[in-house]
């Protein structure tokens, strides 16, 4: 199953401060692990949300707005994308990884939908649609 491993923004992550050397050095090392280990998929750090847009979706309106964005803690600092057997394994991977932040932080672990988690709403044209998409990506 794949899943997605999200680092929650912090007041430090938001105002740009930059890892420690250090901080850099063991997130390179855990990510070396992840990555021998056939775990990592892929996997980055964000920008601050003073950089990003939100586009809200309302029918047909469009609404975009810049950033900065309220409510640091539902922000988004960084992710990794892992391919593991089970949720308890990411688990136990993501107690490996070692503070992402300066200070107190937090990820979240959430599984990503693969097609057959769509059921009959995935008809065999979205599908194969689907394949065709991915095949592409790999080859990109």
């Amino acid at each position: 199953m794949r899943v997605m491993v999200i680092v929650k923004a912090t007041e430090d992550s938001e105002a740009g401060i930059m890892p420690t050397t250090e901080l850099l050095e063991a997130m390179g090392n855990y990510n070396e692990e992840l990555v021998n280990a056939g775990i990592m998929l892929a996997g980055d750090g964000l920008h601050p949300s003073v950089k990003g847009k939100r586009i809200a979706f309302d029918g047909p309106s469009r609404t975009v707005s810049d950033g900065p964005f309220a409510e640091t803690r539902e922000l988004i600092a960084g992710f990794w994308l892992w391919e593991v057997k089970d949720m308890a394994e990411a688990v136990e991977w993501a107690k490996r990884c070692p503070n992402p932040m300066l200070g107190p932080s937090e990820l979240e672990i959430r599984q990503v939908f693969e097609a057959s988690d769509f059921g009959a709403e995935l008809t065999p044209e979205i599908a194969e649609q689907e394949e065709r998409l991915r095949e592409k990506l790999t080859k990109a």
